[in-house]
């Protein structure tokens, strides 16, 4: 079993050289994952000078470590926002969700590309009678809207119970990492410029340009669209009062056939599944154990967990990996100006666990905002749109979620589960954690996010440095491989 994600298994692709030099451009995206690259793909044929850039490997952070869904059918979605919103609201973002799918559909057949896209029924289950009710309540808003329900009593795979399950059609799924990959060279081929393991260190705005400065070179530019997952800065859309971050843990098991459906379950503890088809084999990949990043942070043990819900299945895990969602106070995304009014400075993230049709969709209202086009969708996902009282009412508790990692994690470093490799020490008056491992060899770093410096959680089975408060991730050599961070923590001894 390898603590790796199934999607970048085989995957070879040329790399993008490192930023050494001043640039000039039009517009920058930062990201290379689902948002950036779509985006960039839209802008494609405008006669913009754009560049994108990526702390690693295009395609290979967050965008790599989902299910690869392409739906509508989100759970419990359309309750929720019909709390919240209005009905023609509700009716937007539903097709919103159906034209990103459709959308997406057309990029891989007008190009091409082979990314392993089919269509699919998706299903969403329970098997706890207090949830009926609300998956019931879903098929009917569903219906009014216009869309073709059906009704079951299970799902169909054996060994995860389900009392009733409702289904729609027109969905997909897909390899992620494989369109995006298409998407990167259909870029390149058309005179984007794309520079991968390349950090913005900070954005600054001078006049009517932004200076993005990053090791060996600044990036001067009109416009600057942020598709980084998470949020580097703070001011002005101080990000962690806006919504909280969600772990889950995901597994891929080989199976000798394959179903066409997808689905997910309603319970706080989260199951969703799916199957895929490569040329070698066929795999059933099973997502378990979401809980708020600041719960449950003994990595070793919700990895254990997950390896034994899929044994039971009679299924041996060849794969298993984490991953991070961002969710939203009002379960809409943020996708627009950073600053209300300013078309310069774009942001697209808060997908609430829909990343691939979500960012799809992102990336197209950031392109058509870039190129001062209409799109519907704008006001919807707005960052500055009218905040109501259940977006108030989050507030105490995300505030909550960053707070307590940050002082428990101050005052117990070592935690009761870590093994005798993982070592904390004093040195020339910093906090340094260590790792040593099955060599011998000691990796050290800095004991704290360059984020906010929170004091990071060491995550065994895959080897990260991990921080509790806003997820950044850093190797066991300290480099970040994912932000909300801008900066590696490697410790270098004088």
């Amino acid at each position: 079993m390898e603590n790796t994600t199934l999607w970048l298994k085989n995957i070879k692709s040329k790399e993008c050289p490192k930023l050494e030099h001043d640039i000039n451009v039009d517009v920058l995206i930062i990201g290379g994952g689902i948002t950036g690259l779509s985006a960039a793909y839209h802008l494609k044929d405008s006669n913009l000078k754009i560049a994108l850039v990526d702390k690693n490997l295009v395609a290979h952070g967050v965008s790599s470590r989902t299910t690869g869904k392409l739906t509508f059918l989100q759970e419990l979605i359309y309750s929720k926002l019909n709390k919240k919103f209005s009905t023609e609201h509700v009716r937007m973002y539903l097709d919103s969700q159906i034209s990103t799918i459709k959308m997406v559909k057309d990029i891989v057949e007008t190009n091409n590309i082979s990314c392993d896209f089919n269509e699919v029924d998706s299903y969403v289950f329970t098997d706890e009678e207090k949830e009926i009710v609300k998956i019931k309540k879903e098929k009917e808003l569903l219906e009014q809207m216009g869309i073709e329900v059906n009704e079951y009593n299970d799902i169909p795979v054996q060994g995860i119970p389900a009392k009733y399950a409702i289904s729609v059609g027109n969905t997909a799924v897909f390899h992620p990492v494989k369109y995006l990959l298409a998407l990167k060279d259909i870029c390149l081929n058309r005179g984007i410029s794309i520079y991968e393991n390349t950090n913005i260190l900070d954005i600054i705005k001078k006049d009517s340009l932004y200076i993005c400065k990053t090791p060996h070179g600044n990036i001067r530019c009109s416009k600057v669209a942020l598709a980084c997952h998470y949020p580097f800065f703070l001011l002005p859309l101080f990000f962690p009062l806006r919504g909280h971050l969600e772990r889950s843990y995901l597994s891929a098991s080989i199976v000798k056939n394959i179903k066409k459906f997808s689905a997910i379950n309603t319970s706080v503890y989260s199951k969703s599944l799916r199957y895929h088809s490569d040329s070698k084999n066929s795999y059933f990949i099973y997502l378990n154990g979401s809980h708020i990043i600041e719960k449950n942070i003994n990595e070793e043990n919700n990895f254990n967990n997950l390896k034994k819900e899929v044994e039971s299945l009679n299924l041996i895990p060849k794969y298993m990996w984490s991953n991070h969602d961002i969710i939203t106070n009002d379960f809409l995304p943020y996708i627009g100006c950073v600053k209300s009014g300013d078309n310069t400075l774009l942001i697209g993230t808060g997908y609430n666990t829909w990343g691939m049709t979500n960012g799809s969709l992102a990336g197209k209202i950031l392109s058509d905002m870039i190129l001062e086009q209409e799109n519907a969708y704008i006001p919807l996902f707005d960052p500055h749109r009218r905040k109501n009282i259940y977006n108030l009412v989050s507030i105490p508790a995300n505030l909550y979620y960053s707070v307590k990692p940050f002082i428990e994690n101050k005052l117990i470093k070592n935690k009761s589960w870590y093994s005798s490799d993982v070592v904390f020490k004093q040195i020339d008056g910093k906090s340094l954690a260590i790792y040593i491992d099955h060599n011998g060899k000691k990796h050290m770093v800095y004991n704290k996010c360059p984020h906010m410096k929170c004091n990071l959680v060491f995550n065994e089975p895959e080897k990260t440095w991990d921080c509790p408060c806003h997820g950044s991730r850093f190797s066991i050599d300290g480099e970040c491989i994912q932000g909300p961070s801008n900066y590696n923590i490697s410790y270098k001894s004088k």
